[in-house]
């Protein structure tokens, strides 16, 4: 779901971004599936699920979506992405009062998590990743791991993300699939040899898309949506990039319009 961006006010896109080195796409390591650069991809975490849409790659809700609905999207030829809540939680998620913080920004039921304490999240996250693979997901994209940039009510550090973040891939890793950075830009130099691909939210909106050069120069995919920017003012831009790139609706309901 959207989050919060490290940006303290919007900024144009960048008119001239710099020139990215062509490199060829990651194979599959071992039985783990790497997304390609520039693969459509479908983006959907509320309303019924549409499983009509023509690309080879869907990030859904992992709570939700359903093991018959994976595979019948694998059936169809579509990789699927489990999303996870893991740096925030809901109340009822399982956690531990004195791990939740102060809410997110424009997601009032949902609540920081104390990332430091990596012994009491464990057991609920692994959890969650292990049902993303019960269920036949490919990949996992975990959600909100930028709490130390943002008012979590914790006193995190960019070591305490790093950390957080690093276990998770690793996790995610030991179950199989492949995992996604979500956002956190100021990290990505460190993070990107961790993650498989990226998910980025509104990098063109305020000027950050080239902080995600790292993931496209290592041939991973970069999964990129814009709420507020028209196609036209963004996907000429992303395609240099080699970005995958649409506009979605904040709910991140069915509709889009790619690039």
């Amino acid at each position: 779901m959207p989050a919060p961006t490290s940006s303290s006010k919007v900024k144009p896109p960048g008119a001239n971004p710099p020139a990215v080195t062509p490199t060829p796409a990651l194979p599959k390591t071992g039985d783990r599936w790497i997304p390609r650069r520039s693969t459509a991809w479908q983006w959907q975490l509320s309303g019924p699920l549409d499983l009509s849409v023509d690309v080879p790659i869907y990030n859904v809700d992992g709570a939700t979506t359903t093991a018959a609905q994976v595979a019948e999207l694998h059936k169809q030829g579509r990789r699927v992405i489990c999303y996870v809540n893991a740096g925030a939680a809901r109340q009822g998620d399982g956690y531990q009062e004195s791990l939740m913080g102060k809410a997110l920004k424009d997601w009032p039921d949902e609540r920081w998590l104390d990332i430091r304490r990596l012994d009491a999240i464990k057991p609920v996250l692994t959890r969650q990743i292990a049902v993303c693979r019960r269920k036949g997901f490919d990949a996992v994209e975990p959600d909100n791991v930028d709490g130390y940039a943002n008012e979590s009510g914790f006193a995190l550090t960019a070591a305490d993300q790093l950390r957080f973040n690093r276990w998770i891939a690793d996790v995610v890793h030991q179950h199989g699939m492949s995992v996604g950075l979500k956002n956190d830009l100021a990290q990505v130099a460190e993070l990107e040899p961790s993650f498989d691909f990226a998910v980025n939210e509104q990098c063109a909106q305020y000027g950050e898309c080239a902080k995600l050069v790292p993931f496209v120069q290592a041939g991973k995919a970069v999964l990129h949506v814009e709420y507020e920017l028209a196609p036209g003012k963004f996907c000429a831009q992303t395609r240099v990039f080699g970005f995958s790139s649409m506009r979605k609706p904040h709910d991140l309901g069915p509709a889009r319009q790619p690039c």
